[in-house]
């Protein structure tokens, strides 16, 4: 084992059972998108460090990205987010395209971060974005969505909640208190790093931006003001518009909300589990400008995105993977002994044709051996043809659960396994 050579720091290999979760996965991110009307797209996994420079700030830039020269030596990266692309390619298409665009996707990308709990270097993403619509409508639409995606997945409204907040409520609470308009970004970025800092340290580091012991203590207090909400009109209207689309269940106000990005410009908001145990599950919020600082026209939209790592964990530790997820569904076809493997062979490939999962056995091994090797594969179900089946036009079905045994006619066989 110790000359094995390992995976890079921060990857993950994925076994079968892995995939399968992730196929899983893929696959309820898609019917929430889909029941809502997105499009699936997506773009290159390599960038120009341009694009980056331009759309997702200093930190992700310099600190988080995977950066090298090409052949050629200009600076390119590996993906870390995917909204820049998105900006990218409706800028690119911005005449030829039908607006508001709702598109999702569904991929890899590679932040240069410790890896920890719920953080990897490598990990894919749910992206899913609603463009050229300004109004409360879109944000709600992609809380929405975000809603049922939990649903469908299992996670109740107890388990896990969308906290929303809006930097435009911020702002004007900035302004009633006094912070000059140059100090309200790095405010924002602090309060975004609110729990990732011992209190001691962000308070040291607040009043380091210009802010007065006064402003700092006043801003605390807001920070645990849950009433806040009710002093703007958008975020008013927006739990209204949610209630109406039966998403409100899920839904808390939470003044600490700030996501870290710079292209957030009005509704921000992150799923978390109500226990406190995981990372953000999923996060997005409004921006204003998507394109315009990559040459196109400005657009307004509002997307969201959500890492498989914290959700794995999430779905997990609630035991909401169903079980046997990668093969229970193939049926397994043994070879009762070299005179009839042409027949097994045959049903196999009938049984392919109607749209059936099935393993063939490929040795000639004994009939309890292939049997055992369908039962540690999960399989549900075995057939048997052996000399008596063969020439009566029988097959025998097993199941592999329950142990039980049914001899049918080759023409029900199909109808049979479908039960």
């Amino acid at each position: 084992m110790a000359n094995i050579i390992r995976s890079i720091k921060g990857t993950r290999d994925f076994y079968p059972d892995e995939m399968t979760r992730r196929q899983w996965l893929i696959g309820k991110a898609r019917e929430a998108s889909e029941l809502f009307g997105y499009q699936h797209y997506d773009g290159p996994c390599l960038e120009t460090l341009e694009l980056y420079a331009a759309k997702s700030g200093e930190e992700l830039v310099k600190e988080q990205a995977f950066v090298f020269p090409d052949r050629g030596g200009d600076p390119i990266t590996l993906r870390p987010e995917l909204t820049p692309t998105l900006a990218r390619m409706v800028a690119q298409k911005q005449n030829e395209l039908t607006f508001p665009l709702r598109w999702w996707s569904f991929g890899p990308f590679w932040r240069y971060e410790r890896p920890q709990k719920g953080r990897t270097r490598e990990f894919f993403q749910w992206n899913i974005d609603l463009i050229g619509d300004d109004s409360l409508m879109a944000d709600a639409e992609l809380l929405a969505v975000a809603a049922r995606f939990l649903k469908l997945v299992g996670l109740s409204s107890e388990t896990v909640k969308l906290k929303v907040n809006n930097r435009h409520l911020m702002e004007a609470v900035f302004t009633r208190l006094g912070i000059p308009s140059d100090l309200a970004p790095g405010v924002l970025k602090m309060i975004d790093r609110l729990d990732k800092l011992p209190p001691e340290v962000w308070d040291e580091k607040v009043l380091e931006l210009g802010l007065s012991k006064t402003q700092l203590d006043q801003i605390k207090s807001v920070l645990v003001n849950n009433e806040l909400w009710r002093d703007s009109e958008e975020l008013v209207e927006l739990f209204r518009i949610l209630d109406d689309l039966g998403a409100m269940e899920y839904v808390v106000y939470d003044p600490k909300i700030i996501r870290g990005l710079d292209y957030y410009t009005g509704t921000v908001f992150e799923a978390h589990d109500t226990k406190g145990e995981f990372r953000a599950i999923l996060g997005g919020g409004h921006y204003a400008n998507l394109v315009a600082d990559v040459g196109g026209n400005p657009l307004p939209g509002v997307g969201f995105a959500m890492g498989d790592v914290v959700v794995n964990l999430v779905l997990e530790a609630y035991g909401l993977y169903p079980e046997q997820l990668a093969q229970r569904d193939a049926v397994f076809v043994t070879v009762f002994n070299p005179d009839l493997k042409a027949k097994s062979l045959a049903i196999a490939a009938q049984l392919r044709e109607a749209g059936l999962k099935v393993i063939t056995n490929l040795n000639e091994d004994k009939l309890t051996k292939q049997l055992k090797y369908a039962d540690r594969l999960g399989l549900a179900k075995a057939i048997v043809i052996g000399p008596d089946e063969a020439a009566a036009g029988k097959i025998v079905v097993k199941d592999l659960r329950t142990r039980e045994q049914a001899v049918v006619d080759e023409e029900d066989l199909i109808a049979n396994l479908r039960r």
